[in-house]
C-alpha cells in the first residue's frame, strides 16, 4: 500500500488503508505501507516493522482541504530499493495522480500497479495542465478502483479508463451501538456531534451558524465539535457569542474514543460544502445507530437516504441544518428508527466483504497481466 497520508495523520484515508492492510493480512496475504513522515517525527514514535516512511510531507490547501505533499532526497531511488527488497506482486497506490509518492511509486515499481482513487473535484487545473507529464504515468497503472461514481467521474473526466467501483468501508465490530458514551456527555442533554477535520470544506460555520436556532428550542442543547484545525482556524468568528457556552472544543482525540462521542450524541452532522466522494464518518456514525443530518451533495447521497437512516440538507444553509436537527431531537422514535436502518446500511459496508472484492480484483489482474514482479 502507497499514500501520502497514513497514521498518526488521521483522515479517509489514513482509515482505508489501514483497515485495508488488517484485513488482507487477516486472509493470507503480506501486506506493507509505504507512505511520509508528515504527523511523525522520526524517532519520536516507533513504527511497527510493516510500515516504512520516505521523506517528509508538508502541509498544502488544496481542493478546499490539504493535500500531503512529501519531500525526500531522491526517493525514486530510495522505493526501488525498497521494491526490489520485498518483491511485491502487488503495489496498491492511494490517492490522487500527483507529484508525490504515487508518481514516484510508479516510476519505480515493476509489479502490478493498483491504483485508487479517492477524492470527488471539479475541473481541475493542475491536471488539465500536467496531462501531458501525467499521462505516461497514468498508462503505467493496470488495475483502475474508485471509491465512488462521483471520485471516478472526477478523474475520468481528465484520465478515462475502466474504473471498478469498490466502496470505502468501516469496522462494524468497532463502530458499534453499544459503545460506552464519554464520562460528562451522558447526561441526558441534547447533543449534536460535529466529528471531522476542521476545514473549509467540512461546512462547520455553518453548523455553528445554525446553533441559535436549535437552542432556542431546546436551551439546553450542546453541539460537541470534536477535531483539529491544520491551520489553527476553529470558525469561533462565525458563533453567536450568546450559544459559545453551548460548544464543547475537544480538539484532537484518540482514535478509540471516536465510537464513544458517536455514542454520546443524539444526531451527528456533516455539513460539508462538496468535494466528499463518499462520506465515511456518515457510515461510522450510522454504524453507530445514530441518524445523521449531512449535506445534500453527491458522494453523501450515496451512503444516505433521506428520511430512513438521516436526513440530507442543501449545502451552505444553516437554516435548513437547524430545522433537521431540530426535528430529530424533537421525535426519539424516529431517532431510533434512523439509528436501526443505518446499523443495517453499514453492515453491508464492513471491511471483511469490500476486502474480498479488492482481492477478487488482485487476482484479476494477476492472471490479466503476467509481468515480471520487482526483483525477480
Amino acid at each position: 500500500m502507497v499514500s501520502d497520508n497514513y497514521y498518526p495523520d488521521v483522515g479517509g484515508i489514513a482509515e482505508h488503508v489501514h483497515h485495508l492492510a488488517v484485513e488482507l493480512r487477516r486472509r493470507g496475504h503480506e501486506v506493507r505501507i509505504l507512505t511520509s513522515n508528515f504527523g511523525n517525527r522520526r524517532g519520536e514514535v516507533p513504527d511497527p516493522e510493516h510500515i516504512h516512511r520516505v521523506g517528509k510531507a508538508v502541509l498544502l490547501p488544496s481542493n478546499q482541504s490539504f493535500a500531503r505533499i512529501p519531500t525526500a532526497w531522491r526517493p525514486t531511488r530510495q522505493i526501488a530499493r525498497y521494491f526490489a527488497r520485498h518483491r511485491f506482486d502487488i503495489v496498491h497506490i492511494h490517492g490522487s495522480l500527483a507529484p508525490s509518492l504515487p508518481i514516484v511509486s510508479l516510476r519505480a515499481s515493476h509489479a502490478i500497479n493498483v491504483f485508487t482513487f479517492h477524492a470527488e473535484f471539479g475541473h481541475s487545473l493542475p491536471y488539465i495542465v500536467l496531462k501531458p507529464l501525467l499521462d505516461p504515468y497514468f498508462r503505467m497503472i493496470h488495475g483502475l478502483v474508485a471509491v465512488s461514481e462521483s471520485a471516478r467521474d472526477s478523474t475520468a473526466r481528465y484520465f478515462p479508463g475502466d474504473y471498478r467501483i469498490i466502496p470505502n468501508a468501516i469496522a462494524t465490530d468497532f463502530f458499534r451501538p453499544d459503545a460506552e458514551p464519554m464520562p460528562g456527555l451522558d447526561d441526558g442533554r441534547p447533543s449534536i456531534l460535529f466529528l471531522g477535520r476542521i476545514e473549509p470544506r467540512k461546512g462547520l460555520k455553518y453548523l455553528l451558524q445554525a446553533l441559535p436556532q436549535v437552542v432556542r428550542r431546546f436551551p439546553d442543547a450542546r453541539l460537541v465539535v470534536v477535531g483539529a484545525a491544520p491551520f489553527g482556524n476553529r470558525y469561533e468568528d462565525c458563533l453567536d457569542p450568546d450559544v459559545a457556552g453551548h460548544v464543547l472544543w475537544t480538539g484532537a482525540v484518540p482514535g478509540e474514543d471516536r465510537p464513544r462521542y458517536y455514542a454520546s450524541c443524539d444526531v451527528y452532522c456533516s455539513p460539508a460544502i462538496g468535494r466528499e466522494s463518499f462520506g465515511i464518518v456518515l457510515l461510522e456514525a450510522m454504524a453507530c445507530a445514530r441518524p445523521v443530518v449531512a449535506s445534500r451533495i453527491r458522494g453523501y447521497r450515496r451512503v444516505v437516504e433521506h428520511d430512513t437512516d438521516g436526513l440530507l440538507v442543501p449545502p451552505c444553509d444553516p437554516d435548513a441544518i437547524a430545522r433537521a436537527v431540530c426535528e430529530l431531537l424533537e421525535d426519539p422514535a424516529r431517532r431510533e428508527r434512523m439509528g436501526r436502518a443505518g446499523r443495517e446500511k453499514a453492515l453491508a459496508y464492513a471491511w471483511p466483504g469490500v476486502a474480498a472484492r479488492v482481492e477478487e480484483y488482485y487476482r484479476e489482474l494477476l492472471a490479466r497481466y503476467p509481468v515480471p514482479r520487482c526483483g525477480r
